[in-house]
């Protein structure tokens, strides 16, 4: 029986997509009018990857300029999302889960806390962690780590939720606690995820 669930926020709790034309659109004319180092596809799938990962990760990964990658920073880091937002319609079965809930989330501070007020969804989560890589070096792996020790929780307690493999997902397998990878379009067939659903509610199954 699990007594925590610990869930991130993008394309978690809601679809990025569904924010992105108005979200991205000075992140993206930023990166099309200063990078020329970077060709035409890679660039494109940059700007894909940009949707579902943090910033500071994806300049490195596709070699975006100092010049670049500084501005991106500066123009993110203060930037903010008040537009209406509504999370994926299986969200309820989270919000009515018994759980102590938490939310860990990474991506700049002021822009993370923006999207959870404007989804409503502050009052659902116990906690609510914004893991900023911008001003500190704490991981989702730390703020795990830390939610378990401040709650007294063992491994087995925790089921983590997220999208992607590489970060929420990883971080909790290196902490031996069970993961769900909520992958609605199947992106990764091969996951070292405990489980796998296209569904959100189907975390339901292994609570």
């Amino acid at each position: 029986m699990k007594r925590a669930l610990i869930l991130d926020l993008d394309n978690t709790i809601y679809p990025v997509s569904s924010i992105a034309d108005h979200l991205f659109k000075q992140l993206f004319d930023l990166i099309d009018r200063e990078e020329t180092s970077v060709n035409y596809d890679d660039l494109e799938k940059a700007k894909d990857e940009l949707t579902r990962r943090n910033f500071q990760l994806v300049a490195d990964k596709y070699h975006f300029s100092p010049e670049l990658k500084a501005r991106g920073v500066e123009l993110l880091r203060n930037m903010t999302y008040d537009l209406p937002m509504q999370p994926f319609e299986q969200y309820r079965h989270v919000r009515s889960a018994p759980h102590d809930k938490f939310l860990v989330t990474t991506g700049f501070y002021k822009l993370q806390w923006s999207k959870v007020k404007m989804l409503g969804i502050e009052d659902d989560f116990r906690e609510v962690h914004i893991v900023d890589p911008d001003t500190s070096d704490q991981t989702k792996k730390d703020a795990f780590a830390a939610i378990m020790q401040k709650h007294n929780y063992t491994a087995a307690e925790i089921l983590v939720i997220g999208d992607d493999p590489e970060s929420e997902i990883k971080a909790a397998n290196e902490l031996g606690i069970e993961t769900f990878l909520f992958d609605p379009e199947n992106r990764h067939p091969q996951t070292a995820a405990t489980y796998k659903d296209k569904e959100l509610k189907g975390f339901l199954n292994f609570v």
